[in-house]
């Protein structure tokens, strides 16, 4: 009896004599996409939008700058161009910011070419001349730049909440161009878009010109030094705001480059 029901649940799932089972037929082999087609292609649609990002590096696209070397040698982190408004930037990337304008290098042949007007000026006189003397005043001139670059690119724009990228305003004739550039020193947005008074490209290298006193000699520790310090800085972040808005100007007329 048992045999027999065995047999009789075999026939009722065993398919009949020349019937095929019931399977789905499995899906067609995909084609493999050639090598390299849809990196490609999204380069080029990302290529084809206005503001591309192709070719930027992870801090530019980050921060919505560009690094275009002015002269192809000066570092020119924190440049905007063709942007009115971004996001703000966290702590974090106003540090690397910075960090990347203070260890690029084309701060070292810089800080060595004054290193040599100070050393042909035996300035100060205490440390003398020779290659020792000479290190001193590239660790010094390193020193002075370098805390400046922090105080005013991420220390205090951090606490004030301010941005401290550099927006060219890449329009108008050279007066109000210069102007703009001369203004930024003055004038910068905060992280919410606003637009006061720059506490800190002024604190900011107050407080630099103060911190220069612990590795300057004894003689250079005064007010006058420490005032002359705070001139340069300011004169030297005047310029550099001259020279990120009209390099593009220039990049296009000397060396025939429409873009970075």
């Amino acid at each position: 009896m048992a045999i027999a029901v065995l047999f009789g649940l075999w026939g009722a799932v065993s398919p009949a004599p020349g019937q095929q089972p019931n399977s789905q037929q499995p899906p067609p082999p995909k084609s493999d996409p050639q090598p390299g087609s849809s990196k490609g292609e999204k380069d080029k649609k990302e290529g084809d939008q206005p503001g591309a990002t192709v070719g930027k590096s992870k801090l530019e696209k980050e921060t919505g700058t560009v690094n275009d070397r002015i002269f192809e040698v000066l570092p020119n982190y924190g440049t905007v161009e063709n942007a009115n408004a971004l996001p703000p930037l966290t702590t974090g990337q106003k540090f690397r910011i910075a960090t990347a304008s203070v260890f690029d290098w084309g701060a070292y042949p810089f800080n060595g070419a004054l290193s040599a007007i100070a050393q042909a000026r035996n300035d100060p006189k205490e440390w003398g001349q020779g290659w020792d003397a000479y290190g001193k005043r590239f660790g010094a001139s390193f020193a002075d730049n370098s805390i400046g670059t922090y105080m005013t690119v991420a220390v205090f724009p951090t606490l004030f909440r301010e941005d401290p990228r550099y927006y060219q305003l890449g329009r108008g004739g050279f007066r109000r161009r210069a102007y703009h550039a001369v203004n930024r020193l003055f004038v910068t947005r905060t992280d919410s878009g606003h637009e006061r008074f720059n506490y800190s490209e002024s604190i900011g290298n107050a407080v630099a010109a103060a911190i220069s006193n612990i590795y300057h000699v004894p003689s250079d520790r005064t007010a006058s030094r420490n005032a002359t310090t705070f001139a340069f800085l300011i004169i030297y972040d005047g310029l550099s705001n001259g020279l990120k808005e009209f390099w593009p100007d220039i990049r296009r007329k000397v060396f025939h480059k429409n873009t970075p």
